[in-house]
């Protein structure tokens, strides 16, 4: 499996996705990002870690890490293998005794677990090239006059029309509407046959 690693590149909430928040995370060396949904309990476990709060009694990611590290184990590496039906996958590298195991959980979990033991963060090639995004540079007055364009026009040609709901993509994610990001990385999906 190809993989490339990422970095945190922040947390957000959104009043469109119910209470849920996102993390975007970026790829290291590079513009790709990848954004996913997750609930506000990791959403905390995460930031406070990142901020180096620390809460006055264990939260539950801390309590994993402390029992990883006293049964003689460390996280060598999260890894974002999987995306299917919508849903991330992710799995947990711990070393034991010189043997790893691969623990699965969700990405939330696992990232959290992953700041807290300081382990890079990796996402899957084939998940990057489904789910990520690379963000414009383009200014803001560009992109107001470019949508009407691509409200009344539509693309023609399947690459013309994968562009478009690509740069739709973008900006949602900019403007953090994660819903609608969502569905228009459905569009995609139905589009490339990446189901």
């Amino acid at each position: 499996m190809q993989k490339v690693q990422c970095e945190i590149l922040g947390l957000s909430s959104s009043p469109s996705t119910g209470g849920a928040y996102a993390i975007l995370l970026r790829e290291v060396g590079a513009n790709r990002r990848l954004p996913i949904i997750i609930g506000a309990f990791e959403a905390q476990a995460i930031a406070l870690e990142i901020e180096g709060i620390k809460p006055p009694r264990p939260l539950t990611h801390d309590l994993l890490k402390h029992m990883i590290d006293n049964l003689g184990a460390s996280i060598i590496e999260i890894i974002i293998d999987e995306l299917r039906e919508n849903t991330f996958y992710a799995k947990i590298v711990l070393e034991v005794s010189g043997l790893t195991n691969e623990i699965d959980a969700r990405p939330s979990d696992a990232i959290a677990l992953a700041v807290r033991a300081r382990s890079p963060i990796y996402v899957a090639e084939l998940v990057m090239e489904a789910a990520a995004f690379i963000p414009s540079e383009e200014t803001e007055g560009e992109e107001n006059k470019s949508e009407p364009l691509e409200q009344e026009e539509v693309p023609k040609t399947k690459e013309a029309q994968l562009a478009a709901l690509q740069d739709k993509l973008r900006k949602a994610i900019e403007t953090e509407e994660y819903e609608r990001a969502a569905k228009i990385r459905d569009d995609i999906q139905k589009l490339t046959g990446n189901n």
